[in-house]
């Protein structure tokens, strides 16, 4: 009868840690939704962006192709790929820094209301991204935490719980803050 109890016990213990497992990828998940949201937001952005300069700087035709490439490819990043998108989104916030960075060669470009707009638009976006990535960082630490803890690390590897990649920004150059002045 007490090994009976014990038994109970032990499985009802295991079902606990298995369900926190799963709560914690599925906040991950949830997590990663939300980053996915504003990174998406930030290239529905971009198009009326390089419209807009476009009128002012048709000579700088390499900048805005340079944004229009990296989008795609940031936009053709599997799912999944936390890292590859982690990088393909810092080489493509380089080249915004640089469309910035030469509207300041443009005087009328720079007082164009539809361009403040938009470039208030992306700072906004730019928090909301800074804020969801610290919130998946988080949730990716907390399940990595899980899965090599004892003693919820013996049931993560069997049920193939695996440990999340975090949205860092790899490539120092990527991280300067680009000088744009109005």
């Amino acid at each position: 009868m007490i090994g009976l109890g014990i038994a109970v016990v032990v499985v009802l213990y295991l079902v606990f840690l298995y369900n926190s497992l799963v709560k914690a990828r599925q906040v991950k998940e949830e997590a990663w939704s939300g980053i996915d949201v504003q990174l998406k937001r930030r290239a529905d952005l971009i198009p009326n962006l390089i419209e807009t300069v476009k009128g002012y700087a048709a000579h700088e035709k390499g900048t805005l192709e340079e944004i229009v490439e990296r989008r795609s490819k940031a936009q053709a990043v599997p799912q999944g790929d936390v890292a590859g998108r982690a990088a393909a989104e810092g080489l493509l916030s380089q080249s915004l820094g640089k469309l910035f960075a030469l509207a300041e060669a443009y005087p009328d470009l720079k007082a164009n209301q539809n361009f403040s707009e938009l470039q208030q638009s992306l700072g906004d976006i730019e928090n909301e991204v800074q804020m969801a990535r610290r919130y998946y960082n988080g949730a990716a630490r907390d399940l990595n935490v899980k899965i090599e803890s004892v003693p919820s690390n013996f049931i993560a590897g069997p049920f193939g719980f695996t440990k999340a990649a975090y949205f860092e920004i790899a490539d120092d150059a990527d991280r300067a803050v680009p000088v744009v002045k109005f």
